[in-house]
């Protein structure tokens, strides 16, 4: 099973070197079939050069250039349209995502569910540095979103998630154009049926560079999107849902029943 990685970047020069360097030796060290797509979010400063200096000596590594409006949810979207894995995870540029986390988030989707939500927020999970005022904003968000849709999860604006490319496909149209695109896909995945897994991960705070999240800015963005979903939840009667006959399986016994298939189809 190939895993893509999807990484919106702006303006991060200073780290995103550490971030892909840091991710192509541990999918490595685990045998890992990987691509990490970089979207470059209409950077100013040296991020593009750093990038295709690693894709010059490894073809896993990939830029991409978002030409359009900017945006985080914008970038990420750029990515989501243009990966090539059976899977795919998002992934910050600030190196505050633990590659260990990732090769666990890999064993997952191909073993174990379609999407797999990492908590920094649950007995194991870790945070470092993290900003007082933001924590106390993120941990009433999510108390709220957990509630209003009974959630297992209790980290769900954490963008560091990872899922099944099918699952992607199912969640479209993928409509948010700032950060609000990371609560948008995983309501989406669990109202429309898809399995997920929630894992204790760590989080460390940026070392260089300024967040482009601005709280005061987003606060509505996210309301919006979270009301959308629970609409589309609560009104749609299962419109939007996965097929019935649709379920999950392992990657190697969902591999099978697709040669079986091909091989059906071939013999006919």
């Amino acid at each position: 099973m190939k895993l893509s990685i999807v990484i919106p970047a702006r303006n991060e020069a200073g780290n995103i070197g550490a971030t892909i360097d840091g991710l192509r030796t541990r999918l490595s060290q685990a045998a890992i079939p990987y691509e990490i797509l970089v979207v470059d979010d209409g950077s100013s400063d040296a991020t593009c050069a750093v990038v295709e200096e690693r894709a010059a000596t490894d073809p896993g590594v990939r830029l991409e250039r978002n030409l359009g409006a900017h945006g985080f949810g914008r970038a990420v979207r750029y990515g989501l349209e243009r990966f090539t894995g059976d899977a795919v995870v998002v992934v910050m540029a600030d190196a505050s995502d633990n590659p260990d986390d990732i090769v666990r988030y890999y064993y997952i989707l191909r073993d174990e569910a379609e999407c797999v939500f990492g908590s920094r927020f649950v007995r194991g999970g870790r945070i470092y540095d993290y900003p007082r005022f933001k924590l106390v904003i993120n941990r009433l968000a999510n108390h709220f979103i957990k509630t209003l849709f009974r959630l297992r999860s209790n980290d769900i604006t954490n963008a560091f998630k990872g899922y099944r490319a099918e699952v992607i496909r199912g969640c479209q149209p993928l409509i948010s154009p700032h950060f609000n695109l990371t609560v948008e896909i995983p309501l989406k995945a669990i109202v429309r049926g898809y399995s997920y897994k929630v894992i204790p991960i760590s989080w460390h705070n940026r070392k260089t560079g300024v967040s482009s999240l601005k709280l005061e800015e987003q606060g509505s963005r996210y309301l919006f999107i979270v009301l959308y979903v629970w609409l589309e939840h609560m009104l749609t009667k299962g419109d939007y849902r996965r097929p019935r006959t649709e379920s999950f399986q392992p990657w190697v016994a969902r591999s099978r029943t697709e040669q079986k298939h091909s091989l059906s189809h071939s013999v006919e």
